[in-house]
């Protein structure tokens, strides 16, 4: 059996998986930058959700789990 397709296929799949992952982070590693940009502090939300399709909602979240990784532990 002949499976030299099947896992180059499967080698393809795996490092498009790792790339998408890691622009996804990236994505959000530049949100959370701009979201902390003390320059343009209005429409901030609504740019973020615009521009990766997000809903505003999640751009929130991403906030306040930023916000929270950023407090020093008591």
């Amino acid at each position: 059996m002949d499976t030299a397709k099947l896992e180059l296929a499967a080698k393809r799949y795996h490092e498009a998986e790792e790339a998408f992952n890691a622009a996804g982070l990236d994505l959000q590693a530049e949100a959370v930058a701009l979201l902390r940009d003390p320059d343009d502090p209005t429409g901030v939300h609504t740019t973020v959700a615009d521009v990766t399709g997000w809903t505003p909602g999640y751009v929130q979240q991403l906030q306040a789990v930023a916000d929270a990784e950023e407090e020093p532990a008591p």
